[in-house]
């Protein structure tokens, strides 16, 4: 994946290197792989667990169908901090691409998540493989949803989590 620029955000792909600095928990060489200062809380367990669902043998055999379209959302304002990532969950063999967002908690509620979702789902959508992207989310997260229905999504399915119930899937086709 390219970088891509959005009028306030820079995305930068996350790379092998990256993954594997950020896996051993190495800050340092994480933020000068990416040219960035991650947030004080960043990388953590939960984090690596919800953005790096493949094991990192996995990741290394195949980093391009596994880190297609993931990056990391740094402001254009100085200086270089990423707050937050969009996710895809490797490139899909169906043609349904399904994309994961988050920004960091200080960072909410400014519309950064809809404008780096946005543009990774216009990416997205120039393969021609893509046909469509999912995205799920719980129906008491209402900052997903708002991001969601911002990008012109539509409820397409409910499925059930282990844990925490409905999980509503969401589609926006080309």
């Amino acid at each position: 994946m390219p970088a891509l620029v959005t009028p306030r955000l820079r995305l930068v792909p996350m790379t092998l290197p990256a993954v594997e600095a950020v896996l051993r928990h190495d800050r340092q060489a994480a933020e000068h792989l990416v040219g960035a200062r991650f947030p004080d809380a960043w990388p953590n367990d939960d984090l690596i667990a919800r953005a790096f669902p493949y094991s990192l043998d996995a990741i290394r055999a195949d980093p391009d169908k596994r880190l297609w379209g993931d990056s990391l959302i740094i402001p254009l304002a100085d200086p270089p901090r990423i707050i937050g990532s969009v996710v895809f969950h490797g490139f899909p063999d169906d043609g349904i691409a399904e994309i994961g967002y988050g920004i960091e908690d200080g960072s909410r509620h400014l519309g950064y998540a809809t404008e780096a979702t946005r543009a990774c789902v216009d990416w997205a959508f120039s393969h021609e493989a893509i046909t469509a992207v999912q995205a799920t989310t719980f129906p008491w997260h209402h900052d997903s949803l708002g991001v969601i229905r911002n990008l012109g999504m539509t409820h397409v399915a409910t499925r059930q989590h282990d844990l925490l119930g409905d999980l509503l899937v969401f589609e926006r086709k080309r």
